[in-house]
């Protein structure tokens, strides 16, 4: 099984990333994916969650409205669209599938929002 992350860098506040996430190794189409999220110092936090199907989102309040999950069934990836990007943003993304008692994690990549 691999969660390979990608996408991630230095970037300035008002900017965009996508995070894109590549996975192997297991039925990609029954898990539900999301993106978490752990800032220097804190807890690792949920950000954004789909359904294994794609049709049903949600968001932490604190990015709402500024990014969007979404997957592709076809290509085995689940993606991060992140606008309007906030200096307490910053953090390391991780990427996550979970389908009842199975959890995978990605290694990670680091979002960084400065000027």
């Amino acid at each position: 099984v691999q969660l390979v992350e990608s996408g991630g860098g230095l970037v300035q506040p008002g900017g965009s990333l996508r995070l894109s996430c590549a996975a192997s190794g297991f039925t990609f189409s029954s898990y539900v994916m999301s993106w978490y999220r752990q800032a220097p110092g804190k807890e690792r936090e949920l950000a954004a969650v789909i359904r294994s199907a794609g049709d049903s989102t949600a968001y932490a309040d604190s990015v709402k409205g500024r990014f969007t999950i979404s997957r592709d069934n076809a290509k085995n990836t689940v993606y991060l669209q992140m606008n309007s990007l906030k200096p307490e943003d910053t953090a390391v993304y991780y990427c996550n599938a979970r389908l009842t008692r199975r959890d995978y994690w990605g290694q990670g990549t680091q979002v960084t929002v400065s000027s």
